[in-house]
């Protein structure tokens, strides 16, 4: 499979001492010897080979995510350049996006960002007091403040089309519906919650994950009208429906990510550094390599060949298409690799139930229902085209007039195999 999303670790410093981080605190400190910043011949020498890769592959999009470290402490101008250089060079559709800490936003920067059509991706665990607990300033001052003040500069009307969400690590120490509250507060398009980097060798802080998940989804799922898109969630539940995963993590679908260090290197999911020193390394580099030449990486072929690569307890679980064996640096003990289920395979088979179980009761009790109106807003296709139900964002049942006053289910108006995006709406 080609790469199709491109992590570029253009800075790899930090502004923050997060005591969880994955680049900075745990096995893998290879991080000391990086530049700080990647130099601009290594950035040409990047740019030239996604534009190869996407040429030979006729791919007509790619994913280029700016991460750190702390990636706006490149400078804007730099961002603005490297930017440049990807949509004039690269072929098709050049989607660019940011993952930051969120202190450093402030208007400059932010216009920049929107005139390049930059996603912003913040992180935040909470509120001031669970934000604080972890995602401090070396000094140990609390972040939160600085976050909360860039958030809502991003969050305004002048910037908004440039704010994709917000990505929270999950402390079970904090109050799930505390922690969705306060970042509701930030009016955020998605959410992502993320299971601390762990393994085997190396356990989760705590315990109780699924509870804590569950908690939150009912909230989310409940709700009269929906506030926010929980990208876990929204992905268990296109499994669920027999749809693929678009992310890694959960699911089967191959991996399509790579990541390029700002010393040039071409590197595995970043998040591998997590295991032990050197496990996201496949030896390569833009100088020499080409990304065609990381997919026959062993690591690259594990995290791309779906249920070949997971272990005997995890292909006979009733789960494990929907589970996908969890995300990959999460199965690994050391002594014997990555073939193992999740750490948190305990949680991720008591969220998966539930979830399934919730919508495909759903699902089963539409079968009692009846069209009494139609709705042709946002009607995709003529009308005589079969309509198909879709649960991600609030969905709206699309049906032709022939159909009205029929069971949903027993005319096949309701189909688990197709979605659209919509509106529930009868």
């Amino acid at each position: 499979m080609p790469f199709r999303q491109f992590i570029l670790k253009i800075h790899s410093r930090c502004n923050l001492s997060c005591s969880y981080c994955y680049v900075y605190e745990m096995a893998d400190q290879a991080w000391r010897g990086m530049p700080k910043r990647m130099s601009r011949d290594v950035a040409h020498k990047t740019v030239e080979r996604i534009a190869e890769h996407a040429e030979s592959h006729a791919l007509e999009a790619v994913e280029i995510i700016f991460h750190g470290g702390e990636p706006m402490l490149a400078g804007a101008q730099w961002l603005a350049d490297l930017a440049g250089a990807l949509s004039d060079r690269v072929p098709g559709q050049v989607n660019l996006a940011l993952q930051t800490n969120g202190t450093l936003l402030d208007r400059p920067m932010l216009e920049t960002l929107k005139r390049l059509h930059v996603q912003v991706g913040v992180s935040l665990d909470g509120d001031a007091e669970a934000t604080g607990r972890y995602r401090r300033y070396a000094n140990g001052r609390n972040s939160f403040d600085a976050v909360a003040d860039g958030l809502d500069l991003l969050r305004s009307s002048e910037f908004r089309e440039c704010y994709s969400g917000i990505l929270c690590t999950i402390d079970v120490d904090n109050d799930p519906m505390a922690t969705y509250e306060a970042l509701l507060k930030f009016s955020p398009p998605a959410i992502d919650f993320l299971l601390p980097h762990a393994n085997w060798s190396f356990p989760p802080p705590g315990t109780g994950y699924a509870d804590w998940l569950i908690s939150i989804f009912e909230r989310w799922y409940s709700a009269p009208r929906q506030e926010t898109r929980i990208r876990l969630f929204s992905e268990l539940i296109q499994l669920v429906l027999g749809q693929p995963g678009a992310v890694e993590g959960v699911g089967l679908l191959p991996s399509t990510v790579v990541v390029v260090d700002t010393d040039g290197t071409i590197k595995q999911l970043d998040s591998l550094s997590s295991a032990y020193p050197g496990a996201a390394d496949t030896g390569l580099h833009v100088n020499s390599s080409r990304f065609d030449d990381a997919p026959e990486h062993p690591t690259t072929i594990a995290r791309q060949i779906g249920a070949g690569a997971l272990s005997q307890q995890c292909r006979s679980c009733q789960v494990m298409e929907i589970c996908g064996g969890g995300l990959y640096p999460h199965r690994y003990r050391r002594g014997e690799g990555f073939r193992n289920p999740s750490v948190y395979c305990a949680d991720l088979l008591r969220l998966i139930t539930h979830v399934r179980d919730r919508v495909m009761t759903d699902i089963r009790r539409l079968n009692a229902l009846y069209v009494i109106r139609l709705d042709f807003c946002c009607q995709p296709r003529p009308v005589p085209c079969c309509p198909r139900l879709g649960m991600l964002s609030g969905q709206r049942i699309l049906v032709s007039p022939e159909y009205v006053g029929e069971p949903l289910l027993r005319v096949g108006l309701v189909s688990c195999s197709d979605l659209i995006d919509s509106q529930v709406c009868f």
